[in-house]
């Protein structure tokens, strides 16, 4: 897990710390002196929320980041902010991209705080996938579809941030890191339009038979202890992501990552029961082994289930 912090009342030492967190930029203040910036960050490999706060009013021009960049204001304005074709302001509660991974983009920042979110470009293909033979995944617009979509982002964003990346004991486990960027990119892709195609084509739903879904079921099964995704479960079916959604919805009337959650839900109740709680071993710790990071959800998930609750399957292993 990565994590960092950072606070300065010198414009040449954030202008230096920001292109080595980010990517090469420079910046202004519009007064003269220098204004107080703050910043922290936690994240992952592939994914990273920070927190930033301005005292002041800086300007600023921002090399391509070459990752996936949003952003969602707390307070103040982001004003004038521009890349290629866009120009826009936004205030408090707007969620937006502030640009694609391979364009610079400019603007100023007046007394705001603000969220910055970036992830892997590559985590996109791993939820979706385009038309054949088309180039990856890309978003194609600034600003959510709509105030509902902006929400629930915000929403995947502060959970993130709160729930997974606040604790690196629970960030460090593969199993949830790799769920929690998954889960991020799909609500990414759910926010914003986008070149992904949402419905199979016919080759999708001819590939979409029981032996295709007999050979991702069995891939589920073998490689439930990894950090498994979903383009992942498709070319080991040898089939799109579109075909292989279709023929779980179709078949199984669920989707490939909620019967991944279903296969380590079992893994886990299985290690509960085998559990010597005289070890130490805890309800936390095999939770987290298998993915679920949020205890309560998992609790209520397992009596769901198993109609008891996990501390019941400890003590009685």
């Amino acid at each position: 897990m990565e994590s960092l912090t950072f606070d300065s009342d010198d414009l040449e030492v954030t202008e230096d710390f920001l292109s080595r967190a980010y990517a090469r930029m420079r910046i202004a203040s519009a007064t003269p002196g220098s204004g107080h910036v703050s910043v922290h960050r936690a994240g992952l490999s592939s994914v990273s929320v920070d927190e930033l706060a301005l005292d002041f009013e800086m300007s600023y021009s921002v090399s391509p980041l070459g990752r996936i960049c949003l952003g969602v204001v707390h307070e103040g304005t982001v004003r004038d902010h521009g890349f290629w074709g866009v120009e826009d302001t936004f205030g408090p509660g707007d969620v937006v991209l502030f640009a694609p991974p391979d364009l610079p983009y400019t603007g100023r920042i007046c007394h705001a705080r603000y969220n910055v979110t970036m992830l892997d470009p590559a985590l996109l293909a791993q939820v979706a996938a385009g038309p054949a033979g088309s180039p990856p995944v890309r978003l194609t617009g600034h600003r959510p579809r709509s105030a509902a979509a902006a929400r629930q982002l915000s929403g995947t964003i502060a959970h993130l941030r709160d729930h997974v990346l606040s604790d690196p004991q629970i960030a460090d486990q593969p199993l949830i890191a790799a769920t929690a960027a998954q889960h991020l990119a799909a609500s990414v892709l759910a926010a914003f339009p986008n070149t992904a195609l949402d419905e199979p084509t016919g080759a999708d739903r001819h590939d979409a038979h029981p032996a295709m879904l007999r050979r991702a079921l069995a891939y589920i099964d073998d490689h439930a202890d990894q950090p498994v995704t979903v383009a992942d479960i498709a070319a080991a079916a040898h089939v799109t992501v579109r075909a292989l959604q279709y023929a779980f919805r179709r078949h199984l009337g669920t989707t490939p990552l909620a019967h991944l959650r279903r296969v380590r839900l079992a893994h886990a109740h299985q290690d509960l029961v085998n559990a010597d709680p005289g070890t130490g071993t805890t309800v936390a710790s095999i939770a987290a082994r298998w993915g679920f990071h949020h205890p309560g959800r998992f609790a209520s998930l397992y009596r769901q289930t198993f109609r008891r609750t996990p501390h019941e399957s400890l003590s009685d292993g």
